[in-house]
């Protein structure tokens, strides 16, 4: 698949999805390149932004299933998996999965369950299976799992561990609309949802083959070693107590690749590399101090790295 056709998907997905997500381009642009690089997302915001409609309208628009999954501190890990029930005409156990078997996975408020079920993520996540009565049961594809959480309302919440923060590919905010976008919203759901009108515009097959070519998007030697060069920093910064794994090498050349890709080219360039290094580090270090300020203060602090270390000449 050709860059320019990838460009040309990404931009009829972000027309659909910009119909109910009201003036947060930027913000739509960073979810489907999360979606276009296999990866899972995190959104972390107030009620009422839009964070369930944004995974609700990802789904229709690539054609694919949609579960949503509301986290409770009585919910159990197999009502995230599935569970085993016994057919009284068969005499057999017979599997009977859960919500996470599902193209586009709603998560909501995930803070909310205990870590035990929580954890019941993990695997799905990382591995794209889940194990039951020792059987591995593979998750379909494309698989996305998109949480929520609200920040603001911690007490009875159980904060997500850094081995499960770390799963996550990036990790946005969708914030309060400006005055002439939330009276835009207002005319357009005065007599229906806007979720009602988003078109499917691409297949869960296409969908897959976008996913593998942004892969052989070209990423020169020096754009590479300018990738391990942050994610060290973060490591070695006086403002940042735990900097981010490997893991998150490996992501910001993937969430690099899709950059690219959405913008037509055919090779990485160290603005690409920038562009998304917030959006995929943010949540994987945790700083210092007065720095300590959740999203806002970390992506600070990547800017701060990002500004100090030279990138290479540009590239074509």
């Amino acid at each position: 698949m050709e860059p320019t056709t990838i460009s040309r998907v990404a931009q009829a997905l972000a027309t659909e999805l910009e119909h109910v997500i009201v003036g947060k381009s930027k913000t739509v642009k960073e979810a489907l390149l999360v979606l276009f690089c296999e990866g899972h997302l995190l959104i972390e915001d107030v009620p009422g932004v839009g964070k369930t409609t944004l995974a609700k309208a990802i789904a229709k628009a690539v054609g694919g299933d949609f579960r949503r999954i509301q986290f409770t501190p009585d919910l159990l890990p197999s009502d995230v998996t599935g569970t085993s029930i016994l057919n009284r005409d068969t005499h057999r156990f017979e599997f009977q999965p859960g919500p996470i078997f599902a193209n586009v996975v709603l998560a909501d408020e995930i803070n909310r369950a205990t870590p035990k079920t929580q954890s019941a993520l993990l695997e799905a996540m990382e591995e794209r299976h889940v194990t039951t009565d020792g059987v591995e049961r593979p998750t379909p594809t494309p698989f996305m799992v998109i949480a929520t959480q609200n920040n603001i309302e911690m007490m009875g919440t159980f904060a997500l561990p850094e081995a499960q923060l770390d799963r996550f590919f990036g990790r946005i905010s969708l914030g309060y609309p400006d005055q002439l976008n939330e009276a835009k919203m207002l005319e357009t759901q005065q007599i229906s949802h806007p979720l009602e009108k988003v078109r499917t515009v691409t297949s869960p097959e296409e969908l897959c083959a976008l996913q593998r070519a942004i892969r052989e998007i070209h990423v020169d030697e020096k754009v590479r070693t300018y990738i391990v060069d942050i994610v060290r920093s973060t490591r070695e910064d006086a403002l940042i107590a735990l900097g981010s794994s490997p893991r998150g090498s490996i992501h910001l050349m993937h969430g690099a690749q899709a950059h690219a890709a959405i913008d037509g080219r055919s090779f990485v360039t160290p603005d690409d590399v920038k562009a998304v290094a917030s959006l995929v580090l943010a949540h994987r270090i945790i700083t210092r101090g007065e720095m300590r300020h959740g999203l806002e203060g970390s992506a600070k602090v990547i800017t701060t790295i990002l500004d100090r270390i030279p990138a290479p000449l540009p590239l074509r």
